[in-house]
């Protein structure tokens, strides 16, 4: 699975659990996640790489619960558990 995929498939779970995702250019910092008016924002930058928007989505998402229940694609998966490896470091 190319890495395009896998952030489009991070964006629809983070939609499936009630995220809002807001895609928008920003400066090219890559976006992050965030609490507005008491409601889950996810920010993804469009200004910068593939590569940063899908690590900056990847280490917003990987401390949520709500992902130990949930089928994610085991390459998802696999990235998930590794993030959260390093979180934990």
């Amino acid at each position: 699975m190319d890495l395009s995929s896998r952030l489009e498939q991070l964006l629809t779970v983070a939609e499936e659990i009630g995220i809002d995702v807001r895609v928008e250019p920003m400066g090219g910092e890559g976006g992050g996640l965030c609490r507005l008016r008491g409601q889950r924002v996810l920010f993804v930058d469009t200004s910068a790489d593939l590569a940063t928007r899908y690590d900056r989505t990847l280490a917003a998402m990987a401390s949520l619960p709500e992902l130990d229940g949930r089928y994610l694609l085991p390459e998802l998966r696999q990235d998930i558990d590794r993030q959260r490896e390093i979180d934990a470091s």
